[in-house]
């Protein structure tokens, strides 16, 4: 997996716009917000989805950019101060901080169209239709059925005590729509399948988005901003429901451990062919930072 994330680097430092190029600060700001940091968890699923199925190499470059412009995206714009109002992501000032926030705007907005305009490109699948779903794919996911219809959950409940199933439907869309996408658009990279293996990478895939997020709750509440490159205990100052301030820090780590389990279990049916999809389950549940 180390080398496919020196792949994947090397995939958005070339498809980003160079830094030199008109408009030159917005360009820069784009690159600052894309790369030299970011665990590519997105992009690493869609590549070991593409090993279930036996994709293009290239195909997956093309589909983790896009994961990666959109997630990268939607950082820049929830950091801002009419958003989280943040100001460390990734060890270093948010974008809003180290350029303004109508730089950071259009960051935001640049990432997002490129995330299309890249998966879009001529010759990317030899099947229309299968293109067209991949696109499909990731607009829903990003939209208000998804990624941005969970952020608008989440503003709307601050300062407002969910309950679990409350919170766990916020989380199916602001964290994990996004990360089911990347699995889906992995599997839609190869070889066709049948309705069982992708109802069984679906399922993997919703056990991980909420996995992840769980812990993500669970590293905000016990490390620091220096360990997690990030403001840290930032949804307590700001009254927000966590699977933690729901559950409590035990009970949401017992739960991830759940997550991670059934996740390994809907992978059985596949074989070894999924063993690296596995290995991230474990990474994502396990992970320090």
């Amino acid at each position: 997996m180390g080398a496919i994330r020196t792949r994947i680097e090397a995939a958005l430092a070339h498809t980003l716009p160079a830094a030199d190029r008109a408009p030159t600060r917005l360009h820069s700001a784009i690159r600052y917000a894309v790369l030299e940091g970011g665990k590519r968890v997105r992009p690493l699923l869609a590549f070991a989805a593409g090993e279930v199925v036996i994709a293009p190499p290239a195909r997956l470059d093309a589909v983790s950019c896009a994961l990666e412009f959109i997630h990268a995206y939607s950082l820049v714009h929830d950091d801002m101060p009419c958003m989280d109002n943040d100001v460390l992501r990734r060890g270093k000032p948010t974008v809003h901080v180290e350029f303004d926030e109508a730089t950071a705007l259009l960051v935001g907005d640049s990432l997002q169209t490129l995330a299309f305009e890249v998966l879009s490109q001529v010759g990317l699948c030899e099947n229309a239709a299968v293109q067209l779903d991949m696109l499909s794919t990731l607009a829903i996911a990003s939209g208000t059925h998804g990624m941005a219809g969970g952020q608008a959950i989440d503003l709307a409940a601050t300062g407002v005590t969910l309950t679990f199933p409350e919170l766990e439907f916020m989380h199916i869309h602001k964290t994990g729509a996004l990360i089911r996408a990347a699995v889906k658009l992995g599997a839609l990279s190869g070889e066709r399948q049948d309705h069982a293996v992708m109802h069984a990478l679906d399922q993997y895939a919703k056990h991980i988005g909420l996995a992840f997020q769980v812990v993500d709750d669970c590293l905000d509440a016990e490390s620091t901003t220096a360990t997690l490159g990030k403001t840290a205990g930032k949804d307590a100052v700001q009254g927000k429901s966590t699977y933690v301030s729901v559950l409590g820090l035990p009970r949401a780590k017992a739960l991830a451990e759940e997550l991670r389990q059934s996740a390994h279990e809907v992978l059985l049916p596949l074989g070894t062919r999924a063993a690296r999809l596995g290995a991230l389950a474990d990474f994502v549940v396990r992970r320090q930072f």
